[in-house]
């Protein structure tokens, strides 16, 4: 079927609860939990197929420490950044200055699933990739949840969270979409909080420069494929 144009009609979407009614892609192989063998030493993150998800609000300064630190490891790999791949869409786009709406959440899972199947593509090709995203631990739509579903259990979820100085700080130097209010950013950092209390691994790093948050990102990833967090 196509609409006047020549332009083919977008499938109705599956009632799954996780679509945007938009075009699904394949599912590929998700990426399965980690497995360390008991008394086992801890691996060595440098040489290790892995997928990372970094968690932050706005300002925590995630796309700069996941590109850091996907530029630097010995083997290969790539950074995914959500808030890129969201602003693929130009006309039309969800702007986030304008709240959170149907058509936002809409383009956010859309983002979230392509992400997914980037990361998905990159291992199965021999490429690590960490992505970065500000996931809400109270939002089940922003959430961890869809997360594991498109990248699978073995994703290994960080969270980066400065204090609020700083991320007001670091929003007030940016530009464009990318730059929101101090309300909106107070707001954000106060429901990152909930991280607290998770186990997930928590990284503060609001007195340290990006050579160093970036080593304690291996080390939070060690830990985690040591001891791999039940989320």
């Amino acid at each position: 079927m196509q609409q006047p144009g020549g332009m083919p009609v977008p499938p109705p979407a599956p009632p799954d609860g996780g679509t945007t009614g938009y075009v699904q892609l394949p599912p590929g192989a998700m990426v399965p939990a980690p497995a360390p063998a008991a008394g086992a030493a801890p691996p060595d993150i440098s040489h290790v197929g892995i997928a990372v998800l970094l968690i932050g609000p706005a300002g925590a300064g995630k796309t700069t420490v996941a590109r850091y630190w996907a530029e630097r490891r010995p083997v290969p790999t790539a950074h995914i950044s959500l808030d890129d791949v969201r602003e693929w869409v130009r006309s039309g786009f969800a702007d986030p200055r304008s709240g959170w709406d149907d058509r936002s959440e809409a383009q956010y899972r859309l983002a979230r699933r392509t992400c997914g199947f980037a990361a998905r593509n990159f291992l199965a090709n021999g490429i690590s990739c960490i992505l970065d995203d500000a996931v809400f631990p109270d939002r089940p739509a922003v959430g961890l949840g869809g997360w594991k579903r498109h990248v699978g259990p073995g994703l290994i979820p960080i969270v980066l969270l400065p204090g609020l100085d700083i991320v007001l700080e670091r929003n007030a130097a940016r530009t464009g979409t990318r730059r929101l209010s101090d309300e909106e950013v107070a707001t954000i950092h106060g429901r990152m909080a909930g991280w607290y209390g998770s186990g997930l691994p928590i990284i503060d790093n609001s007195r340290h420069d990006v050579a160093t948050t970036a080593r304690m990102l291996d080390d939070a990833v060690a830990r985690s494929l040591s001891t791999p967090p039940q989320w």
